[in-house]
């Protein structure tokens, strides 16, 4: 066994003094190459992990005829980014339900009547500006019936359905739900209505898959609570896992939506349509859910919604402060504001300062999302970069939520690589900032080497 020396005092106190010297520089070291990799590369400084959003599509209590369109940051405090946002050329548009399709545009399906066999279909680029594309006869029944609460849903394969509930008497009859399936991308042709194998007197069905488990979440309108079956394939057959008061929640209750949280949570939201208010609660497996809380806000507001969870950037960070950013691809060129629009214009340490400083932004936490960034003008205090109608545009901060997700951009690793960075709109991900014939817009993602570049940028000091 070896045994310890002792140390005389005197030589024990000069070898901790020199160990602390040695940690204080190495601490020295590592904070100035901390600092070094921050300024000179700006994309090494990330925490891990994309920003979600959440995107709320809604009728209210006001109106069964124009959707209202949310927008929050954390599933819970839902900000109005556009009322009356749309409105079908005839009939109603109850039940809205939205999803993100592979063409990057935002479909939505809705209730078009309280009676007869259409569904109605509209598309947006944007999530705001709405236009109407068509009615689809679902074929199961006359105007004598009822078809309600249509939803998205895609599978694990990449088929795309929609589930709806629907009753051959009419409003007081019993209903219970179907499924169509897209037959082509555009999702413009459909096929048959196929039963889902639930009993009838079930409505408001909402699907969500995890794995191989199928997990439906309905109104029993016979109860009026929300009950849960499970299933390993979409057409059955269901069991009811969570039947009567099973999560405690009550009853007088329909139209339940789910989203995934950031956390990896599940969230669902229901209508106490017999009180008039909203409410959600939260769960770890869908299996068992936590009490129910009011949602605020929009609680009494918003009726019979759904939210699309949607993931932007990848936590890239941009040092803030005044910056400029210079061109991956056309390196002497910089971003810049001209007559309130955006472009890459040649600039330099010899160019007129005017123009310097429409090359220089105040880089600041993402005025929708502070893990993202917003770029104010170091020459025009309030106005910010903000995209309007796909095109980058220099604007005076009006408050508004729109304005605020329109000018909030989450920082990617640069698409062109080389230490460079990329900036992703926050409220319609998959869209870039990029330069095309020297003019800065909004486009979707393409995989090519140009996209790539065009939408590349360095961070470097300011011009001015």
């Amino acid at each position: 066994m070896r045994t310890r020396q002792s140390i005389p005092m005197r030589t024990t106190s000069a070898v901790l003094a020199r160990a602390a010297a040695r940690r204080a520089l190495a601490g020295l070291t590592a904070l100035l190459t901390a600092v070094a990799v921050i300024v000179l590369h700006p994309v090494a400084a990330h925490a891990a992990g994309p920003v979600p959003h959440y995107l709320m599509t809604a009728f209210t209590n006001s109106s069964e005829s124009n959707m209202y369109v949310y927008d929050s940051a954390n599933a819970t405090n839902y900000n109005l980014v556009r009322a009356n946002a749309y409105t079908p050329p005839s009939g109603l548009i109850r039940d809205p339900s939205v999803m993100r399709h592979t063409d990057g545009h935002y479909y939505l399906v809705y209730t078009t009547n309280w009676t007869g066999n259409t569904i109605g279909f509209a598309r947006s680029a944007d999530s705001v500006s709405w236009t109407f594309l068509r009615n689809v006869a679902v074929g199961l029944n006359g105007a004598t019936g009822s078809t309600w609460a249509p939803e998205w849903f895609r599978d694990s394969d990449g088929s795309v359905h929609v589930i709806f509930s629907a009753s051959t008497t009419g409003t007081a009859g019993q209903f219970r739900p179907y499924r169509v399936t897209a037959t082509n991308s555009a999702l413009s042709a459909w096929t048959a209505p196929v039963a889902l194998g639930i009993p009838a007197n079930h409505i408001d069905s909402f699907v969500v898959k995890v794995g191989s488990t199928y997990h439906n979440f309905l109104k029993n309108e016979t109860t009026k609570y929300i009950e849960h079956a499970t299933a390993t394939s979409l057409n059955g057959p269901w069991q009811f896992t969570g039947v009567g008061n099973w999560a405690g929640w009550g009853s007088g209750l329909e139209g339940p939506a789910l989203t995934r949280l950031a956390d990896g949570r599940w969230r669902i939201y229901f209508d106490n349509y017999t009180g008039g208010r909203y409410y959600y609660a939260d769960s770890l497996d869908l299996s068992s859910f936590g009490a129910k809380t009011e949602l605020p806000g929009l609680s009494g507001v918003a009726r019979h919604f759904t939210v699309l969870r949607e993931d932007v950037g990848d936590a890239t960070a941009i040092p803030t402060g005044n910056r400029s950013l210079r061109s991956a691809n056309v390196p002497d060129r910089y971003l810049r504001h001209r007559d309130y629009l955006a472009y890459i214009d040649p600039l330099g340490a010899s160019s007129p300062l005017a123009d310097r400083q429409d090359a220089t932004f105040t880089v600041v936490a993402g005025l929708a999302q502070a893990g993202c960034h917003s770029f104010r003008a170091t020459n025009l205090p309030g106005y910010y970069l903000r995209h309007y109608n796909m095109r980058l545009t220099l604007q005076q901060d009006n408050g508004s939520a729109i304005f605020k997700s329109d000018a909030t951009f989450c920082g990617r690793a640069g698409l062109a690589g080389g230490g460079t960075i990329s900036l992703e709109s926050y409220n319609l991900p998959g869209r870039y900032l990029r330069h095309y014939n020297y003019e800065m817009r909004l486009d979707l993602r393409e995989s090519t080497s140009g996209f790539a570049s065009d939408a590349s940028f360095t961070v470097t000091s300011p011009l001015a």
